[in-house]
């Protein structure tokens, strides 16, 4: 990609990805078309991946093969580890969909709190010996 990461973006990405999981590997038919359509389908849907070089097997280093699906993909490398490649892509519609989901969880979170405020209001004008508003 053309625009570059600075080291605290990467970290984060870096300390993410130590949950994930690989989802796909490299063997002896090492790059393909195939690959590359399945990691850009991934990175459309996740952002993050992880992707397993199997070293005894492929015909290229993990390192290249990085770069290579960095490029096909416009795609960051984030780090590559032994056999481990880290790939980052932003997708702008899934942050659009996150803060979509966040917004109505504040929204929702904004009503219950009224019914929990109401209902302290209740047990402490009770507990006071002042009239209830039940009847």
């Amino acid at each position: 990609m053309t625009d570059k990461m600075t080291g605290k973006e990467r970290a984060a990405f870096r300390a993410k990805a130590n949950s994930l999981e690989p989802l796909f590997q490299l063997g002896k038919g090492g790059m393909s078309d195939a690959i590359i359509a399945q990691v850009d389908d991934a990175l459309r849907a996740r952002e993050l991946i992880k992707v397993k070089v199997l070293l005894e097997s492929t015909p290229i280093t993990p390192r290249e093969a990085a770069d290579q699906l960095a490029e096909a993909t416009n795609a960051h490398v984030i780090q590559v580890i032994g056999g481990v490649i880290v790939l980052y892509r932003e997708n702008p519609e899934l942050r659009e969909l996150e803060a979509k989901k966040k917004k109505e969880a504040k929204k929702n979170l904004a009503t219950s709190k009224g019914a929990k405020d109401f209902a302290k209001k209740y047990k402490s004008a009770k507990n006071k010996g002042l009239p209830s508003r039940r009847k």
